[in-house]
């Protein structure tokens, strides 16, 4: 078994005030979860209205399936219109 997880860093340039990002950042973790069965969730900057740490994780048997879900994942948050990603860091994990 291997669970793979991705840390993605992005800005959110039109969120004005925190209850604006949460609004963002919860509409896309759902569109991320529905689209790709993956947890998801906002894990650092909590409190900054302009920047977002977002956590996703799978759980999979094969390693190439768990890189494939993920660069999924990245390419959806690049294209979405309403954050900038900054950067983002992969990594897989045997259990």
């Amino acid at each position: 078994m291997l669970v793979g997880i991705c840390e993605a860093e992005v800005r959110l340039p039109g969120a004005m005030t925190l209850k604006d990002k949460r609004r963002i950042i919860k509409s896309i973790l759902d569109r991320v979860r529905g689209r790709f069965e993956v947890a998801a969730a906002e894990v650092d900057h909590q409190e900054n209205h302009h920047l977002a740490s977002l956590g996703f994780a799978c759980v999979s048997n094969e390693k190439a399936h768990a890189d494939r879900v993920l660069a999924a994942v990245v390419r959806f948050l690049d294209a979405n219109g309403e954050i900038e990603v900054l950067g983002y860091h992969t990594e897989i994990i045997p259990i």
